[in-house]
């Protein structure tokens, strides 16, 4: 019986060490050679894992970052919100959270930790959990690579036949990953790919995103509280929002604190007193609406996604870097001057409308005073891309157009006061936009054409039109520089004087000669020197000198200058008859200010890859316009309309220069077209050009008092407002000073100097001339 019962031992001494070596086998050998066949894809039958060139270049959407020439983000442009950052700027609270949170053996571990596999594993058994056994480097490798996302024809056999099967092989691809990350990255660069992939809701990606969304601020700024609420938002981003769901998210932020305070990152003082706190937000959608340039933004992307394509990249996706001529704090202050001024202006236009019984009638006006009947159903209708899209959907002429049109919904409107929720219907709606002035404005470097300020519109969110560069309408006397600036050039000096009084010039080809008035249809029958002509804004000697120099001159002289829009010859050119963009004519203005040297303006300087290799870099095209005693003696003529012209706000109001100009010149000029419908204002001084337009969305949309529409009451504040501002910021060190005489001029610009020669007047053009070769 004994023998028996050692016998019986025997046996079972020998299965349970066959037992155990077979154990030993399957986990020492067995698991190796599963974990090589997962990883090599044996028999097709786990499906592919990445590859190592993958690995080091992992496939991401990442935002493309707009930065300012002052080094501030002004923008993005993206699929996912997601812009990428350095370790360096994480900060330590960041990473406490997280390491206390979900990995606090990360800086020891190579990918997998086996204690924390263990404890996961044990909980499970014991219905205990424990928490997760995943390492940050397996939550990143299973968000970089998508291992639970398998496309159909990428899917291994034995993928797709069992939930518990599947798991084991997603969570050992999760593993041989994360092994493979740990090679390849150091543990700084692990810890920023992992905040810089992961997701925080609100179309949110990346922890650059989620601290500005969420609280205003850089990841490096984000004290403890903060970067708990961020770090926590990770075990479930709609359950912890702190915007749907802010005692949840409280909540766990004082889970992520106390295992800080667990691990040694935080103190049980500071926890006691954080902890009882309601989160503080600071919310900033990340949105292409709100923000600084929007308008700026929207117009740079269109080039932009040319110019990525060209290269071989995705503006949307692949993470550059551009860098810009935008400077933050200008764009700010010229945006503030927009605001300022269009509230006031807008006030004003809505007196305008009214009449002795307060009642407002329609801004669409012919030249004879009278509404405009019909005027919305017409082309502004046409051009909405609600009626395209109605047209295209039930055809022209339907009458299912008329209605929907006509439905009255509930939308958002905007008004200068705030947003409106209101019950309106499109047709309304378009009447209701139609009665808000627009503005564009513009600021460049004159020396190197580096745009730094650049305003398209009131309120990008509704108005998404830009008047800077699209926007094109007639200059007025705006053009009448150039001009002048053709007669400089010939010989004429700007004391040459000319008789204000009416004049008939032929044009050939046409039975009726060209026979232009002044703007209050007043001729003074007095003599006046081109200068004060020229700051006047006189459309009699206009005329007279247009006569002497000629269309086609004017108008190669423009081009010269920098006026990109095509100009006929036309005599009546000399008026401003020409449509141009706020763009257009700064650059143009900007080439007086740089000696005669026109610089092609620009607002982009370089693109890098998210690497940081310059990929793009603009190099503006520059040439020789007019020379730089022209060039001065235009600046001269220019500060006539600064002293004693139309732009004499500058000086009175503003305080930006003072009558004599003695520390800071300021040419300027004024430009209003007929009805007042558009008002212009261009300042130039040394190193700084701005200029800015006023007027409706369409010419028939004016002021009914032509005065009230005049770029010297409607644009000027702007500009005016503009430059105070800039020049109170010490910062941004734009300095006062004077135009440069240049050592060689001969020609007399002073004009009580000067000895003027009288020819007989031209018995063809009724024009009085002087002849530039007698000096």
């Amino acid at each position: 019986m004994a023998k028996e019962e050692k016998k019986g031992d025997k046996k079972i001494f020998k299965k349970l060490t066959i037992l155990l070596w077979v154990g030993f086998v399957l986990v020492f050998v067995g698991f190796p050679v599963y974990i090589w066949a997962v990883s090599s894809n044996t028999g097709q039958l786990f499906g592919e894992l990445p590859s190592y060139s993958q690995l080091e270049n992992p496939e991401q959407n990442l935002s493309s970052l707009l930065f300012s020439a002052d080094d501030e983000i002004l923008g993005a442009y993206y699929r996912d919100n997601r812009k990428p950052v350095t370790y360096d700027q994480l900060g330590p609270n960041l990473i406490n959270a997280l390491k206390a949170t979900e990995d606090i053996r990360f800086n020891n571990h190579s990918g997998i930790d086996l204690r924390s596999m263990l404890r996961a594993a044990f909980g499970v058994i014991t219905f205990n959990p424990q928490g997760g056994g995943s390492t940050v480097t397996q939550q990143l490798a299973k968000n970089l690579f998508d291992t639970r996302v398998i496309e159909e024809d990428e899917k291994g056999k034995l993928e797709g036949i069992n939930g518990l099967l599947d798991q084991l092989i997603y969570k050992t691809k999760e593993w041989i990953l994360a092994v493979r990350l740990e090679r390849s990255y150091t543990k700084d660069e692990l810890m920023a790919m992992y905040f810089n992939q992961v997701s925080f809701g609100n179309n949110t990606f990346g922890i650059q995103s989620a601290a500005e969304s969420f609280f205003n601020k850089k990841p490096k700024q984000l004290n403890v509280e903060e970067a708990a609420v961020l770090v926590g938002l990770q075990k479930a981003v709609t359950r912890y929002n702190p915007l749907r769901n802010p005692e949840n998210s409280k909540s766990r932020r004082n889970v992520v604190m106390n295992q800080m305070v667990e691990y040694g990152y935080l103190d049980k003082a500071a926890y006691d007193t954080l902890a009882p706190q309601d989160i503080v937000l600071d919310y900033n959608a990340q949105d292409q609406n709100f923000g600084p340039g929007q308008y700026f933004r929207a117009e740079v992307q269109k080039d932009l996604i040319v110019i990525a394509r060209d290269l071989g990249y995705d503006l949307f996706a692949d993470g550059l870097k551009i860098y810009t001529t935008i400077d933050s704090r200008m764009q700010r202050y010229a945006e503030q001057a927009v605001d300022s001024t269009m509230r006031q202006v807008q006030a004003n236009f809505f007196n305008s409308l009214k009449d002795g019984n307060g009642k407002m009638r329609e801004p669409w006006i012919d030249d004879q005073g009278r509404v405009i009947k019909g005027f919305i159903e017409g082309e502004p209708l046409s051009r909405t891309q609600r009626y395209r899209s109605l047209e295209k959907e039930y055809g022209a002429g339907s009458d299912s157009i008329d209605y929907y049109l006509n439905k009255k919904v509930p939308m958002k409107v905007f008004s200068w006061k705030g947003d409106i929720d209101t019950l309106m219907s499109p047709m309304d709606s378009l009447k209701y936009y139609k009665h808000f002035l627009q503005a564009g404005f513009m600021a460049a470097d004159p020396h190197n054409g580096q745009i730094k300020a650049w305003v398209g519109g009131i309120d990008y969110e509704y108005f998404k039109f830009d008047h800077v560069r699209l926007g094109k309408r007639q200059a007025g006397s705006l053009f009448k520089p150039f001009l002048y600036t053709t007669a400089v050039e010939k010989g004429f000096s700007p004391c040459y004087e000319f008789v204000d009084q009416p004049i008939t010039i032929p044009i050939p080809g046409q039975s009726n000669p060209w026979a232009p008035q002044n703007s209050d249809n007043v001729f003074t029958g007095e003599k006046m020197t081109m200068k004060t002509a020229m700051a006047k804004s006189v459309n009699s000697i206009s005329a007279r000198v247009m006569d002497i120099v000629k269309p086609d001159n004017v108008s190669k002289m423009a081009g010269r200058l920098g006026v990109e829009s095509e100009i006929g010859p036309y005599y009546s050119i000399a008026l401003g008859t020409v449509d141009v963009s706020v763009k257009e004519m700064v650059s143009a203005f900007g080439t007086f200010a740089n000696k005669g040297t026109h610089i092609e303006a620009h607002y982009v300087t370089k693109i890098e890859d998210r690497f940081g290799n310059i990929i793009w870099s603009k190099v503006p095209e520059k040439k020789r316009a007019i020379s730089e005693d022209v060039a001065y003696v235009m600046l001269n003529m220019l500060q006539e309309t600064t002293t004693n012209g139309s732009g004499a706000r500058l000086w009175r109001e503003y305080k930006i220069t003072d009558y004599n100009q003695t520390e800071n010149s300021i040419g300027s000029k004024t430009g209003t077209t007929q009805n007042g419908s558009d008002g212009w204002f261009m300042a130039v001084t040394k190193d700084l050009v701005a200029g800015a337009w006023v007027g409706g969305d369409d010419r028939a949309i004016h002021f009914q008092n032509w005065a009230q529409g005049q770029g010297a009451w409607t644009a000027l504040p702007i500009v005016g407002r503009f430059f105070e501002k800039v020049y109170k910021d010490t910062t941004i060190n734009l300095q006062k000073g004077l135009f440069v005489r240049p050592v060689n001029l001969d020609m007399e610009i002073d004009c009580q100097k000067f000895q003027d020669i009288l020819v007989p007047q031209d018995s063809t053009s009724g024009s009085t001339i002087y002849d530039p070769e007698i000096y």
